[in-house]
């Protein structure tokens, strides 16, 4: 039994992933409109879910470096926090850059710089938020964990509600929702960018500056590491070694994922499709941009019910045990995703969004909760990391599939939502198949 871990209290459980609240401002930022902003860029909707690749590509080849490299990292600022703010720093720089693409042309064509930009943001996105994920490991005990990763799901939510309603807000305040004579992008999105890179800086200074990780001695002493587990092994060998608690999560991960990333590419297109009876090809005119707006509404909507649905996540795990939350809250979100199908008026689609906000909570917390106790707490980041590749591997399959899927369907954008309900629901099923760690504690 790991019992030598000091028993934390709330705010520093809560100060420690503060900073993963201005990271998913910026990230929901990204969700919201980046279809948006290539779209005005000039991208057709059937060549978005490429651009899209750029972001689990990242994940896919940075997050296990990041993982590899922050376990044999110790400094006297830390052993993740470094790694924490400098992926800040590049995050934040490339948010004031992507929406001022065309402003760039000198440089490359702005389609080609956006996509850049796109792929800078995303990994460096990657390179902060994968500590973030081992910190809490790190420094939580098994007996607090389903509360550290629901303080952490919590923030992430709480930042995507910021960061999806930031342009209507500022339509809200008289900022041009409409790109003025000469430009592409909407000063909306323009200025949300500004104000998410500037809260993501703050965010995390606020982590590095609240936070003290355990320096080598005391982590090795709460952990109960010995010598042997802090014998240095291969990438290889650790590869072989994934537990298998990790291979069924996996699946579980696929279908969630591939899921969202139909889900967050497709649902500007379609709901300017079939609310508002425009073409997503008319990507400047008011009425698409209305829609994109109020996209970004209802993706707040569904990280509202997400954050809310955190508060009591951790109790419900607790009591009635994390697969049996984690597989109905999917499958309830991907009730919530078919629903969207059927409905053609702008306000029924926060009804949707409550499913998908339950089902959002538990993807974000769950699995964390379960693989961290199964982990090797001496090659904890780079397991996080590699878990990563669960993430990333069915957004490149989505992405790579997307085009031609949306062909099938005829080019209807909203039929894509179908799509990821299903996938949702084959997510919720296959949690059967997940078996937890035998040392997971029941409170």
């Amino acid at each position: 039994m790991k019992n030598a871990f000091p028993r934390l209290s709330f705010w520093q459980i809560f100060n420690m992933s503060f900073g993963f609240l201005g990271v998913q401002i910026g990230y929901s930022l990204q969700n919201g409109n980046t279809s948006r902003i290539l779209s005005a860029l000039g991208a057709n909707v059937e060549h978005l879910s490429y651009f899209w690749l750029a972001a689990p590509l990242a994940g896919l080849l940075v997050q296990p470096i990041i993982g590899f490299s922050s376990d044999k990292t110790w400094t006297r600022f830390g052993r993740r926090m470094p790694f924490i703010i400098g992926g800040a720093i590049v995050s934040a720089l490339a948010m004031f850059f992507m929406p001022n693409s065309e402003f760039f042309a000198y440089l490359l064509p702005p389609l080609l710089f956006g996509g850049f930009m796109l792929l800078f943001m995303d990994t460096s996105f990657n390179v902060t938020m994968q500590p973030f994920r081992s910190l809490v490991g790190d420094m939580v005990s098994e007996e607090q964990r389903n509360i550290g990763y629901s303080i952490q799901s919590f923030l992430i939510n709480t930042g995507a509600v910021v960061g999806s309603l930031l342009p209507f807000a500022l339509t809200w305040f008289g900022v041009s929702n409409i790109p003025t004579a000469g430009e592409k992008v909407a000063s909306t999105v323009i200025w949300s960018f500004y104000f998410g890179g500037g809260v993501l800086l703050l965010s995390v200074l606020w982590t590095s500056l609240r936070t003290r990780e355990y320096p080598p001695n005391e982590y090795a002493k709460y952990h109960q590491i010995s010598a042997t587990d802090t014998a240095k092994k291969s990438f290889a060998s650790v590869l072989k070694d994934i537990p298998l608690t990790m291979w069924r999560l996996a699946i579980v991960q696929f279908f969630s994922w591939f899921a969202l990333f139909m889900m967050w590419v497709y649902t500007t297109s379609g709901v300017a499709q079939s609310v508002w009876h425009t073409v997503a090809s008319d990507s400047t005119s008011a009425a698409y941009n209305e829609a994109g707006n109020w996209v970004g509404v209802i993706f707040g909507v569904y990280s509202l019910f997400g954050a809310l649905f955190s508060l009591v996540m951790a109790r419900l795990a607790d009591k009635f045990g994390r697969k049996a939350v984690y597989m109905l809250s999917l499958l309830i979100g991907g009730i919530g995703l078919i629903s969207i199908v059927f409905i053609e008026n702008q306000y029924a689609l926060i009804f949707s969004m409550v499913g998908v906000g339950i089902a959002w909570a538990a993807i974000l917390a769950m699995p964390y909760a379960i693989l961290s106790s199964a982990l090797p707490a001496s090659k904890m980041g780079v397991y996080m990391g590699i878990f990563n590749a669960t993430i990333t591997i069915p957004q490149i399959a989505a992405g790579l599939l997307g085009g031609v899927i949306l062909s099938m369907l005829g080019g209807q954008a909203i039929f894509m939502l179908g799509v990821a309900g299903l996938s949702m629901i084959l997510a919720g099923i296959s949690v059967v198949f997940v078996k937890e760690h035998d040392n997971i504690v029941k409170q």
